[in-house]
């Protein structure tokens, strides 16, 4: 796989299921350890009521998840990722976390989710949109599990417009968190970010893919000058 060519399925799979035991000290230097308020923001900006039934996408090792089901007290979370690694990292987590006992882990691809229409009172997911190789299909089997009026709150890191930004951004990744990862034999896995945040589309054509989706209302918040943001959608 080369920088220039998108990666399939299987391949980001891979990618995810060999950096799993650093992906957690990797986010830290990723966001200089901000990442947990973007991930606090995002639970917000879900909606997650006490008794609602919770999805969180892209589950990676949980954090995310772990905050959704702090807000549904009395509800359900399901934690989906299609990394079998990540998983069992999240559920080792978990074991740390005996007071959180309403999340139920779940393999599974967000293009192919495993659940009836109209199933969740809310969603969120961290760093997955960027990755899936069907954005507008993700974003489609999103709205059809959602229940009407139910908000998902799709977090995830962007190249800023700020051409100055976007460089330093392109220069930290490739020369700091690629050099971090070499340490632990990922150095490929890393090498993957910057042609990924190449591809993404930016605020504007998200929020227009999410209303292509069938999503009512579509919103974008920049964070962090542009470096992360996290998308909005209502059902």
């Amino acid at each position: 796989m080369t920088s220039s060519t998108k990666p399939t399925d299987k391949e980001i799979q891979n990618i995810f299921n060999n950096i799993a035991p650093i992906y957690d000290q990797m986010n830290n230097w990723l966001s200089f350890g901000v990442h947990h308020v973007w991930k606090k923001m995002a639970v917000k900006w879900s909606n997650a009521q006490p008794h609602h039934q919770g999805l969180d996408l892209c589950c990676g090792t949980g954090d995310l998840t772990f905050l959704l089901a702090k807000q549904i007290t009395h509800g359900k979370v399901y934690g989906v990722d299609f990394s079998p690694q990540l998983l069992a990292v999240a559920q080792e987590k978990q074991q740390q976390k005996p007071s959180i006992n309403n999340i139920t882990w779940i393999e599974s691809d967000v293009l192919t989710l495993p659940f009836d229409d109209n199933t969740f009172d809310c969603a969120t997911m961290g760093y997955g949109l960027r990755n899936v190789v069907d954005i507008p299909l993700a974003l489609q089997e999103i709205h059809r599990v959602l229940k009407p009026n139910s908000k998902v709150a799709i977090l995830d890191f962007h190249r800023p417009s700020d051409s100055l930004l976007a460089q330093a951004q392109r220069w930290y990744i490739d020369n700091i968190v690629v050099n971090m990862a070499q340490y632990f034999g990922s150095t490929a896995e890393y090498a993957y970010i910057n042609p990924s945040l190449d591809r993404f589309p930016c605020g504007e054509e998200q929020i227009k893919l999410g209303q292509k989706a069938g999503f009512n209302s579509a919103i974008h918040y920049p964070l962090a000058g542009g470096i992360m943001g996290v998308l909005v959608l209502t059902k």
